[in-house]
């Protein structure tokens, strides 16, 4: 193999010698010891090692653990069955792990934490994929002798894998604050969903803005909204689609291609400020999703979706509504049957005109809508950071190793 294939794309600026290729077996041995009693730990797919505790995960179990594996402090460990998914961890502790998992021990002059990272190298996926032995993935097993047979490549000086190491381990320590913001900003707005609406037959939430008292009114969504169904043949705006997660989004950012075909001619023009229920199940929300259109002034969209606008209420408060509990609720005892052939729920637009929901003031609505919008603001902009954090570390895992 030539000397240009041996030096990765992106090194640290004080390193120039080129890499060495060694097998695996060279690097490593299989740790074999067993050890009945300590700190349970897990191999996973996403995460590496875990402590039993850390994945909140109890040994409830009364299993013989004699032949249970030590792992030390530095040891990779992999799931056999697995490996071809990422699953395999560099441990920071040591424990034990079921005698189905594979403990790796380095020798003085390998850094492990680097190798683990490059474990993790889509190619070197690949790698143990075509070596795993097995008809299909289920039953694809990647036991120690095949492993030790691979061959990496390797920095020549330990120190370079350090330096490698450690800046994984720091950009992984700051995806990890990011997710956690991210999942604190999701969990707040969970929260907050639960309790600026009302509840359990009230008729006030359990939280409001100051100044505003009295309660809700109940309406039925019919009462407050009117069918829309206009279509422009000649319409130039863009053809867009709603998904459970992220509400309006460009048909292009789901399909590669125009899927709409002659349908396109039907699609329904929809103006800003106007709503839009997609009667598809998904796991998010089994039945269906409702949202108004804010970020086009018109947007074109299939013409299965009901349309609708609200008039003097506030199009965003009663989408957030339409997307709680309650309405599902009210929706679940409505839907005839499960989803048809096109994948959609059995419910027209007049039984789900039929939607019973509560509704303060035009200014109350507005003041919950600008609360939520701007939660959603924060928490799409730091959705966006987790994900540039993400690449740049697959960038990095692709261009920092060969």
């Amino acid at each position: 193999m030539g000397e240009e294939k041996l030096t990765p794309r992106l090194r640290f600026s004080r390193y120039n010698d080129v890499w060495e290729q060694h097998k695996i077996g060279e690097c490593f041995k299989e740790r074999t010891e067993n050890m009945p009693d300590g700190e349970l730990i897990s191999v996973t797919i996403n995460d590496g090692i875990k402590k039993f505790s850390e994945l909140g995960r109890h040994d409830s179990s009364n299993e013989d653990k004699s032949k249970y594996k030590k792992v030390c402090v530095g040891d990779i460990a992999y799931n056999s069955m697995r490996m071809w998914q990422g699953a395999s961890g560099y441990s920071p502790y040591e424990g034990i792990v079921s005698p189905a998992y594979t403990v790796l021990s380095p020798n003085e002059k390998v850094d492990s934490k680097c190798v683990s990272y490059l474990f993790k190298h889509p190619d070197m996926i690949h790698t143990f994929q075509i070596n795993s032995q097995g008809i299909t993935s289920d039953t694809w097993n990647l036991k120690y002798p095949a492993l030790s047979e691979i061959e990496i490549n390797l920095a020549k000086d330990i120190m370079e894998q350090k330096e490698i190491a450690a800046y994984f381990s720091n950009l992984e320590t700051l995806i990890m604050l990011y997710q956690d913001e991210y999942d604190k900003l999701l969990i707040m707005k969970k929260a907050m969903l639960d309790k600026m609406f009302p509840r359990n037959g009230m008729d006030v939430p359990e939280i409001r803005f100051k100044g505003f008292t009295g309660p809700w009114k109940q309406r039925k969504l019919g009462d407050i909204s009117k069918k829309i169904t206009r279509v422009n043949e000649n319409s130039v705006a863009p053809i867009m689609m709603i998904t459970a997660q992220n509400g309006f989004i460009n048909q292009s950012e789901r399909y590669a291609f125009n899927n709409a075909g002659e349908s396109l001619k039907k699609y329904i023009e929809l103006h800003k400020g106007e709503l839009a229920y997609n009667h598809g199940a998904s796991k998010l929300r089994p039945y269906g999703s409702c949202f108004s259109l804010q970020t086009e002034e018109k947007a074109r969209v299939p013409f299965v979706y009901h349309c609708f606008s609200v008039g003097e209420d506030n199009a965003e408060f009663v989408s957030l509504e339409l997307n709680g509990k309650d309405v599902e609720n009210q929706l679940r005892k409505i839907v005839s049957s499960g989803a048809r052939m096109d994948g959609l729920l059995n419910i027209s637009f007049e039984e789900y005109s039929g939607v019973q929901l509560f509704l303060p003031k035009p200014e109350e609505q507005d003041k919950i809508a600008m609360y939520f919008s701007n939660l959603d603001h924060l928490i799409s902009l730091q959705e966006r950071k987790l994900t540039k954090l993400k690449n740049i570390k697959a960038g990095c895992l692709e261009k920092m190793f060969v």
